[in-house]
């Protein structure tokens, strides 16, 4: 992968944004010389990936999905991840499903997926390459594959040279997914990845604003997103510098994230996002038990016709929880006209 060439791409799709007054990835627009008077945060959505009745991957829901994402306001996708329930799929559809949606967006937005897959760095490296062969626009590493739980920053650092190393200068990104287990990026751990000048998004899941405060003051100046997946700190982390949010409830909601996305700044709108924020807040610990399941059964409410099935979650919907999705459903169209969304 040309590194040169890879730098266009990124600096064509902000153009485009710049144009329609998007601007995504603005963490990157603003190392770029395209200048904008004001860059909105980005709403990138981890996607689901939808199956049929059989559990084969359903690809035509999934191009529907996409671009359903993508109408409610979303700057950006995260295919291959942990809601797209990548230990879950075979390595052939990882790829499959990457390169489905990367061909659907069509080069609008930007793309990440998660390539860190393997045993040794260089069976993650190979990986790697193999999604970004997909055309994604960065490739995404799991924190938490670069060492053991319990072992030092020492041992992932040592990790991370050896796949650094033999993946060229592909674009990357960080995610800390909650598995195997959660690794919250550590300060040494961060300086190392900033300082190898190739990383530009990181998902942050440390749900501690303080955290993502230090993160955010690390990385200042660098070309390093930050996309906070907390609800509950998200305007404050949008309003620190975060460059974004990427949360599951954007599989319930996505309009309002992106709604908050745009506004957390505006200093007109303060009153209204701090009331969504605090709604939002006390949604997701009501709104997200049995998650893949009721994130499905909410977006059939607005039309996506989803199988209520999942190769993760075992049990179906019980009624008190459908129950539970139809209060918050309505409670959401509440929000929406109270904000003209």
């Amino acid at each position: 992968m040309n590194f040169d060439n890879d730098r266009r791409k990124f600096l064509g799709k902000m153009a485009l944004g710049t144009m329609v007054g998007l601007a995504p990835w603005n963490s990157l627009l603003a190392n770029s010389p395209i200048k904008a008077k004001a860059v909105e945060k980005a709403f990138i959505p981890v996607m689901l990936t939808p199956y049929k009745a059989d559990m084969t991957v359903d690809y035509k829901g999934l191009k529907k999905l996409t671009d359903y994402y993508l109408e409610s306001g979303a700057r950006g996708l995260f295919a291959n991840c942990l809601s797209s329930e990548m230990y879950d799929l075979s390595p052939e559809e990882r790829l499959k499903v990457t390169k489905t949606v990367v061909k659907k967006v069509n080069g609008k937005f930007p793309v990440v997926a998660t390539g860190s897959f393997g045993n040794t760095a260089a069976e993650k490296a190979e990986f790697t390459k193999k999604i970004a062969d997909t055309g994604v626009d960065a490739v995404i590493m799991i924190t938490s594959h670069f060492a053991e739980k319990g072992e030092s920053d020492d041992v992932v650092i040592k990790n991370l040279e050896d796949y650094l190393a033999l993946t060229g200068n592909i674009p990357l990104g960080t995610y800390e997914c909650p598995s195997p287990y959660k690794r919250i990026l550590s300060q040494p751990v961060l300086n190392f990845l900033l300082e190898s000048g190739r990383f530009v998004y990181h998902k942050d899941t440390s749900e501690d604003i303080d955290n993502i405060k230090a993160k955010l003051e690390t990385a200042k100046g660098s070309k390093l997103g930050l996309y906070n997946a907390h609800m509950g700190s998200a305007a404050a982390s949008l309003r620190n510098g975060g460059a974004g949010l990427s949360p599951i409830a954007g599989n319930y909601y996505p309009e309002v994230i992106a709604w908050l996305c745009k506004y957390a700044e505006n200093s007109g709108k303060k009153e209204q996002v701090d009331w969504l924020q605090e709604k939002l807040r006390d949604m997701e610990s009501r709104i997200t038990k049995n998650y893949m399941i009721s994130s499905r059964y909410y977006l059939n409410k607005e039309g996506l016709d989803l199988e209520l099935i999942s190769r993760r979650a075992k049990n179906p919907l019980t009624a008190d929880q459908k129950a539970v999705v139809d209060q918050c459903y309505a409670e959401v169209q509440d929000w929406k006209q109270k904000l003209s969304i």
